[in-house]
């Protein structure tokens, strides 16, 4: 697969678009996959706990299971090379330790700001009421997805966020717990049998103030 140019940032943002129907013969290889899905998680998240994970739906018997859940995007699971049900993990604060030791071990945190850290933002996250910690992974999920989608698009595929899918049943039907994996969005990746719609977003002086 030829690659958009990754310097282009221009042209990677500027020619997005939400695509439906993708060339079903165009797969993407677990490797290519996974380069797409490391670049996303390059993005930022609250406390740096990277609450994101991906289901990526590639199989044959997998788009079986998911076709009933999305009722309203059949096209997006049947002619694309995936779907990727992004979900935020509500246990993310079990890989706390994880992270920052080897953030400290690599050098990038002192061991005493660790040591700080790790106790407060455990007490934090136990005194948080469970909608406000929702709420915090759900804003961290959708900022993966967006870098998910442009990761995939520098890589010369096409993309559609998708909402309108079971939330309540996905994660159960696929074997995961549904009291701790949250879904987010469905995004469908693959390459483009058509060249979408553009579409018209208000001047950034009307959604705009200066104080």
């Amino acid at each position: 697969m030829n690659k958009t140019n990754i310097n282009d940032f221009q042209e990677i943002i500027s020619g997005r678009r939400s695509i439906r129907n993708y060339d079903p013969s165009v797969k993407i290889s677990k490797e290519e996959m996974t380069e797409i899905l490391q670049k996303a998680t390059l993005a930022p998240s609250s406390l740096n706990l990277q609450p994101w994970r991906f289901l990526v739906i590639d199989s044959s018997e997998g788009k079986a299971t998911l076709a009933p859940l999305a009722k309203f995007n059949q096209t997006q699971v049947n002619t694309s090379a995936a779907v990727i049900a992004v979900f935020v993990d509500m246990n993310s604060v079990n890989h706390l330790e994880e992270i920052y030791d080897e953030a400290v071990r690599k050098g990038y945190m002192p061991p005493e700001v660790r040591d700080q850290q790790i106790p407060a933002i455990k007490g934090y996250i136990n005194d948080a009421p469970t909608e406000k910690y929702k709420e915090m992974n759900l804003i961290d999920g959708g900022i993966v997805s967006m870098q998910l989608m442009l990761a995939a698009r520098a890589h010369g595929y096409d993309t559609n966020p998708i909402g309108g899918f079971e939330k309540d049943q996905i994660a159960e039907a696929f074997g995961m717990d549904k009291d701790r994996y949250y879904p987010v969005m469905l995004i469908s990746i693959g390459k483009a049998a058509d060249a979408g719609y553009q579409s018209v977003r208000l001047p950034v002086e009307q959604i705009t103030e200066w104080k």
